[in-house]
């Protein structure tokens, strides 16, 4: 390959890049190893992971939840562990079709007309869901979000408006039940807002007042966007779309998608069908061909590397197609019923916890407000109750002093169907 292109080493390829730099790049690697060598020497860094065998009870955005094995089996399959983006239809049926079924279970689970085809994440699927709502009420400015959103969402939401022109973001305090406060969104809201944007639950795993909301918004002519860090409560309440939401949007790692050092993830996106072609990212659409024979495509590609990027809507340059498909796979094994009854134990769980671990002194309710499966409780020195937790082996819960001082006696405790009774046990005892 060298004398082919002229040159008499892999170094002289480099002399472009000056000497000084060059100098500072070495790389000072020990000699290779076997491969035996090498499985020993990654099982000794792995064992010092002392966190990874203890019981844990974290949720607040990521889920521990059961997935069969048939959905990592599916996704080991070549033709979709290695397919990418669909641009050829005759080629690409299998993929385009996998694409198709995730949009429609998306669609049914958030009660919307369209879904895409996936985003990155809960995260990055809020904040371009606040882009299209600018889109959609192209002359409004403002964006109101709930205090009670994920502290990660509402970031991620003010870092992608940054460069959006003059959008103005408010924040509306939640009330003493942990959801937004009614009161202060309806003064908030004016002729100059273009969206409201509540987690569904939200971070405090209440489930909001959702239709109270939207009635609200919706008199002030503004859209709602709802945000769903744990898709699993949809199995139990009322959808966005039956209580008029007009985007839904939210995380799809409790559908079957294990917890990986915080990804990957894959973002949902669900809106009605008049604010389709403001939509980012794809959609596949189903068709005949020539022969009359069922086939999929590409219907709707608004994404820069498709069309011109001035009228492109999002620059969103992948999906999230693996992961995606593990959501398909998953919904499709559980069904509707399923994914009822396994939202139910995770409400029944959640409220074991509540009821056992709030019937002492030492621990209180936070808020009064309806909760799924993770809940805020209030106790007197709460990190050093987390750090004997630990201690003993458990992780009993998130501390919300990191994201609200005012709350820094409070732990998000989360319970899920991975959770038996004898560790809701060894939970309270830790506790306590």
């Amino acid at each position: 390959m060298l004398g082919a292109i002229g040159v008499a080493s892999v170094a002289e390829l480099f002399d472009g890049i000056p000497v000084e730099l060059r100098q500072r790049a070495h790389l000072d690697l020990a000699p290779g190893l076997s491969e035996p060598a090498v499985r020993a020497r990654l099982e000794s860094l792995a064992a010092r992971n002392t966190g990874a065998g203890l019981l844990s009870f974290l949720g607040a955005g990521a889920y521990a939840h059961f997935a069969p094995a048939v959905v990592d089996q599916i996704l080991q399959r070549a033709e979709f562990y290695s397919a990418y983006t669909p641009y050829q239809p005759e080629v690409s049926q299998g993929t385009l079709q996998a694409i198709f079924e995730f949009q429609s279970l998306v669609a049914m689970l958030f009660d919307q007309d369209v879904a895409n085809a996936s985003m990155y994440d809960g995260a990055s699927a809020t904040a371009e869901a606040v882009l299209m709502a600018l889109r959609v009420r192209s002359k409004r400015h403002k964006v109101l979000v709930s205090g009670a959103l994920h502290p990660q969402y509402r970031q991620v939401v003010l870092t992608y408006l940054e460069g959006a022109g003059h959008s103005q973001v408010v924040e509306i305090p939640f009330d003493q039940t942990g959801a937004t406060d009614l009161e202060a969104l309806a003064d908030a809201l004016d002729d100059e807002t273009a969206a409201v944007v509540v987690g569904y639950p939200n971070f405090f795993g209440i489930v909001e007042p959702l239709d109270a909301v939207v009635a609200s918004a919706h008199a002030r002519g503004a859209l709602v966007i709802s945000a769903t860090a744990e898709t699993l409560a949809l199995g139990a309440i009322k959808s966005p779309g039956a209580s008029g939401g007009d985007i839904s949007v939210g995380e799809g790692q409790s559908l079957g998608v294990p917890l990986s050092y915080g990804g990957p993830g894959v973002g949902l996106f669900a809106t009605r069908s008049e604010h389709v072609r403001q939509m980012p990212g794809r959609l596949v659409g189903e068709t005949v061909d020539g022969g009359g024979r069922r086939g999929y495509v590409l219907t709707l590609a608004t994404r820069e590397q498709h069309i011109r990027r001035e009228r492109a809507t999002s620059n969103i340059c992948t999906n999230q197609g693996l992961i995606a498909l593990a959501v398909t796979v998953y919904l499709s094994l559980v069904g509707r019923h399923g994914l009822h009854k396994l939202a139910l134990t995770n409400l029944r769980r959640a409220h074991d916890v509540a009821s056992v671990l709030c019937a002492g002194p030492r621990w209180r309710r936070r808020f009064s407000g309806p909760v799924f499966n993770e809940l805020v409780i209030a106790g007197y020195e709460a990190r050093a109750a987390l750090e004997n937790a630990r201690a003993n082996g458990v992780l009993a819960g998130v501390p919300l002093g990191d994201w609200y001082p005012e709350l820094e006696d409070c732990v998000l405790v989360c319970a899920t169907e991975m959770h038996s009774e004898s560790d809701v046990a060894r939970l309270v005892e830790v506790l306590r």
